[in-house]
């Protein structure tokens, strides 16, 4: 799911009066007070339904704007697109390959 034109900074700056943790739901809500777009209101509605401990998981859990400024170099950005947002989140259901040298062990 894309979010159309917001950035990580325009989203956490309308996040500057809330106190972690925080669920999904109180973050919207802060935002509509903040006077958010609804760009951002857009991209908090998209977060997991889960309690953030601060500004950095939210940042993290975020689907916005590829062209945005995340503050991360190419490589991040990859990882982020490969694993999602928040690592952890469903990795238990993504089959890794198994290496020639992982087999070659199992024999």
């Amino acid at each position: 799911m894309s979010t159309a034109h917001t950035s990580v900074p325009e989203v956490l700056d309308a996040l500057n009066e809330v106190t972690y943790p925080a669920a999904r739901d109180r973050l919207v809500s802060a935002a509509r007070q903040a006077g958010a777009s609804e760009e951002v209101v857009k991209a908090l509605r998209a977060l997991p339904a889960e309690d953030y401990t601060g500004r950095d998981d939210v940042a993290r859990s975020l689907r916005v704007d590829p062209d945005s400024d995340l503050g991360t170099d190419a490589t991040r950005r990859a990882e982020q697109a490969r694993h999602g947002g928040k690592p952890g989140l469903s990795l238990h259901l993504r089959e890794e390959p198994r290496t020639p040298i992982q087999e070659e062990f199992d024999r």
